[in-house]
């Protein structure tokens, strides 16, 4: 896989631009629902998650703590 420099993220047009960040927001959502969710299911704690998020116990339990009762 190769490097790339900022640059190469540049476009003229600043709507191609926010729709891509706006899809990598969504991506990036879906990949930590995913890892929160299987942390849980290996036992770790709220807080142990939101360390490793560089949040607050309370703010990742806020976000995912009702699907927790889900899983």
């Amino acid at each position: 896989m190769g490097s790339f420099e900022f640059d190469d993220l540049q476009t003229a047009d600043p709507a191609t631009g926010l729709r891509a960040v706006s899809a990598l927001r969504r991506l990036a959502e879906r990949v930590e629902a995913l890892h929160v969710a299987e942390a849980r299911r290996a036992g770790w704690s709220w807080e142990q998650i939101g360390d490793a998020l560089g949040v607050t116990r309370q703010s990742v339990h806020a976000k995912y703590g009702k699907q927790d009762r889900d899983v």
